[in-house]
């Protein structure tokens, strides 16, 4: 049996009334190799235990993003305490209120050869049924360690996973006129988001690049079903209204938000889900060159679920049926997409086509319009363009209605370190009165047309787009 050295840590920190862990009575028979054991833990966050049978106990080690399959790719590994022997076939539900409270599940198992045990450095070769092959584990400071694979990749053909990736786009247009070669699903009024998922983790990236994870505190977890699974999801973060309707000016509040407790207070009131409906990586293999329909079946075949993420279905033909249901249900409208289309980065492609219900577009804030009457000595109007194809900001009409008493706040407040000298745009200009801003906003409006001149008829504002980079926005004539 081992000391009590080895274990008064362990056993100080549980009660075994309460937990189903057991106490630690085996002795190491000293028979054969080795035995370790990985467990995937859910905890206060998703890790996995790595625990190496040694002088009679266990010497374990939390590693938050799992073993490393890739030796260029080092994980961090925190020296915990010493468990008993039993704990090689332990897996159940450590209950609320115990230390490590959560589901424990055996994730692999084996034997190993120990090639250097050292106070500050432990190097082993695994043979387990997932894990197989020479590592080492360093001492950093403290109790924190480095676990480095030594051997090459278990998967010769593995690629170290990206760490941004621009997400393919589509045109504005009407419904294909032959609809069996196309698939079709519900276009979600939200903010375009890659999740780059690695460890149970994830980072989410928005169009333009910009990392928008602590914004949306209540998306951390949709990582956790894929475990070790390394994937890159594309999707949109959506908010829903009372109805239950992907609500593009219920996720306004959730945008620009710096102050951490206003987040997690928002994240309260108005929560998001996260929307996937592709995935361009896999466990260290591109997807991008798969055609649409097997990344959808690779999509479904990650089994994600949960409260903030969803996976709806796609249609195969009949787009019109999908828009016309959309068109009941007040839902902005469809995206069609081609069967057999490879994924292009960053690339505006014939092969996805939105097909909308309401004509929407992204305008870039050049300036504004003072108030009158009941907005006197604040914003009236916005003034709008887009980027013309022979370069400069071009002047597409003002925006003056559509903003809540709240949002007129909100935008003064984000217009005013923005004043500059002079108007951004070229060739025709907004009226005298205009205030000049530099143009960094991107605004979402409804509309009713474009004129012959390329000026929103009847605009109405429904919000502000951070998932859009405003030297990127153009005229979109079909939106």
């Amino acid at each position: 049996m081992p000391g009590g050295d080895e274990l008064s840590s362990y056993r100080a920190k549980r009660d075994f009334a309460s937990t189903p862990e057991p106490a630690g009575s085996a002795a190491a028979d000293g028979a054969g190799a080795p035995r370790f054991v990985v467990q995937e833990h859910h905890a206060s966050s998703l890790h996995w235990d790595l625990r190496l049978e040694h002088d009679g106990a266990l010497a374990s080690w939390a590693v938050p993003k799992g073993i490393p399959a890739d030796p260029r790719r080092n994980h961090l590994a925190v020296r915990t305490e010493d468990h008993p022997l039993e704990y090689l076939e332990f897996h159940g539900e450590i209950p609320a209120g115990s230390y490590g409270a959560g589901t424990m599940t055996v994730w692999d198992r084996g034997t190993f050869e120990v090639h250097k045990w050292r106070d500050a450095e432990v190097m082993v070769t695994l043979h387990g049924e997932r894990v197989q092959g020479r590592h080492v584990l360093f001492r950093t400071g403290g109790k924190n360690w480095m676990i480095h694979r030594m051997d090459p990749p278990a998967d010769p053909g593995r690629e170290p996973m990206p760490e941004t990736l621009a997400p393919m786009l589509a045109r504005s247009g009407s419904l294909p006129r032959d609809g069996s070669g196309w698939a079709y699903e519900i276009k979600w009024d939200g903010v375009r988001a890659l999740a780059f998922c690695a460890g149970g983790r994830v980072a989410l990236r928005s169009r333009s690049g910009r990392v928008i994870t602590p914004q949306y505190p209540e998306l951390r977890g949709l990582a956790e079903p894929l475990g070790t699974t390394e994937a890159i999801l594309d999707g949109e973060v959506v908010a829903f209204d009372a109805d239950g309707k992907p609500s593009f000016q219920a996720l306004q509040g959730r945008m620009h938000v710096s102050s951490e407790a206003q987040v997690r207070r928002l994240a309260a009131s108005t929560p998001v889900a996260y929307v996937a409906f592709d995935v361009l990586w896999r466990d260290g293999r591109p997807l991008l060159d798969e055609p649409y329909e097997a990344r959808r079946d690779a999509l479904e075949a990650l089994g994600l679920a949960g409260d903030h993420v969803q996976v709806p279905k796609h249609h195969l033909g009949d787009g019109e049926a999908l828009l016309e249901a959309t068109r009941r249900a007040g839902l902005e409208g469809v995206m069609a997409k081609r069967l057999g289309s490879v994924y292009v980065p960053g690339r505006r492609t014939t092969d996805w086509v939105k097909v909308k219900n309401v004509r929407r577009a992204s305008v870039v804030v050049g300036g504004w319009m003072p108030g009158e009457g009941g907005r006197s000595g604040r914003l009236g109007a916005l003034c709008v363009g887009f980027h013309a194809e022979e370069g400069g900001l071009r002047y597409a009409g003002r925006v003056g209605t559509g903003f809540t008493e709240t949002e007129l706040e909100r935008l003064g407040g984000l217009l005013a370190p923005l004043a500059a000298d002079a108007s951004p745009f070229t060739g025709r200009q907004p009226p005298r009165q205009a205030r000049w801003v530099r143009p960094e906003l991107v605004a979402e409006v409804e509309f009713a047309q474009w004129t012959q001149s390329h000026t929103l008829r009847a605009p109405s504002y429904k919000g502000l787009r951070d998932d859009v980079d405003a030297r990127q926005v153009g005229f979109d004539p079909g939106a």
